[in-house]
């Protein structure tokens, strides 16, 4: 409905991880050159109630999950602009395989004309072989040096800024504002994001991270020692690279939700003497790191999973997190506060 009824330019965003993290550094980046910007899909915002403030000279930024793709009727054109970040398995517990997933991701270069623009993340080998399936024009990614130093960590963000650069300067922004946008871009709540400092350790809330290889690139992305915590409903992917990833970046792991013990036999095969426990929730995953880690490491709430065996979606789950290191720095009288961005 919205995309019929849309007056403004549109950009899609789609990927298995880091679509909301790229939408929002591409509206940032069309911000600061001046155009009015609508955020707005999967990243939680209906845009459907503002279709009477939106003109033909703005642009909407969309990012599209692999559910609403594979529900578009054929006929529905798709953004003028379309980003791919990657493609890897998810929701597995919904589609029906790998190749029904990637097939819903797809859709977003299907539905293209040939008048439109693609951006591929090339530096994936999955994404850079749907190169045949662009109907319009693909835009090759912009070098590494037209990106700025960034507030948010790990290398996969500077992979989303390459592509949200890309799609912003496919729909005319300058260098410029993509060194304005992308340097002033915050990060968005839940995704890595530093919450507080209790008594030298630093939590950070990552629940957005609900697949094993956001949560191995986030593990890969902080500098320090770390304790996870993750959990929740399996959505039938492979946990053996997020497993080499939590014993070579991590002091210990907590695994809490419907896959407690699956996930927790599956590492102590991979290394026997490693520290980790199987406790059915987030509060009991939290005191296990709380009273084994020291000051100068940090825990986080990184679940490779969905929130759905007992969150309502993972905001709620990242929410809790927070609320509950809130309580335990009141408890302990902790002096520093949380450090939420806004």
């Amino acid at each position: 409905l919205f995309r019929e009824a849309c007056p403004a330019r549109l950009i899609g965003v789609t990927g298995s991880n880091g679509k909301s993290t790229t939408a929002a550094m591409t509206a940032a980046i069309l911000q600061a050159e001046g155009r009015t910007t609508w955020l707005g899909g999967n990243i939680g915002t209906s845009l459907l109630e503002r279709l009477d403030q939106i003109g033909p000279d703005d642009w909407g930024v969309l990012e599209l999950s692999s559910f609403q793709l594979r529900h578009l009727s054929r006929n529905v054109r798709m953004p003028q602009v379309a980003v791919v970040t990657n493609c890897s398995p998810n929701h597995l517990d919904w589609h029906a395989g790998y190749a029904h997933y990637r097939a819903a991701k797809q859709r977003i270069l299907a539905g293209q004309s040939t008048g439109d623009l693609a951006v591929l993340n090339t530096s994936e080998a999955e994404v850079a072989c749907w190169a045949p399936l662009v109907r319009g024009r693909q835009t090759p990614l912009v070098p590494q040096g037209e990106i700025p130093m960034l507030s948010v960590p790990g290398r996969h963000n500077r992979i989303n800024a390459t592509c949200a650069a890309t799609a912003a300067m496919a729909a005319g922004c300058t260098s410029e504002a993509v060194r304005r946008g992308l340097g002033a871009f915050s990060g968005l709540p839940h995704r890595l994001e530093s919450i507080a400092v209790v008594r030298g350790r630093e939590f950070c809330d990552d629940s957005s991270s609900t697949t094993p290889d956001s949560t191995a690139a986030a593990l890969e992305s902080l500098p320090g020692p770390t304790w996870l915590l993750a959990g929740g409903r399996d959505k039938g992917l492979d946990f053996s690279r997020l497993a080499a990833a939590i014993v070579e970046r991590s002091r210990g792991a907590a695994f809490y939700g419907s896959v407690r013990e699956q996930w927790c036999r599956q590492l102590l095969a991979h290394l026997p003497e490693f520290p980790c426990t199987a406790v059915e929730t987030m509060e009991e995953a939290l005191r296990w790191c709380w009273h084994r880690s020291r000051s100068g490491e940090c825990i986080v709430l990184s679940p490779a999973c969905s929130s759905h065996d007992q969150f309502r979606n993972y905001r709620t789950r990242g929410e809790r997190f927070v609320e509950r290191v809130r309580q335990l720095a009141q408890r302990l009288d902790e002096k520093s506060p949380l450090q939420r961005r806004d």
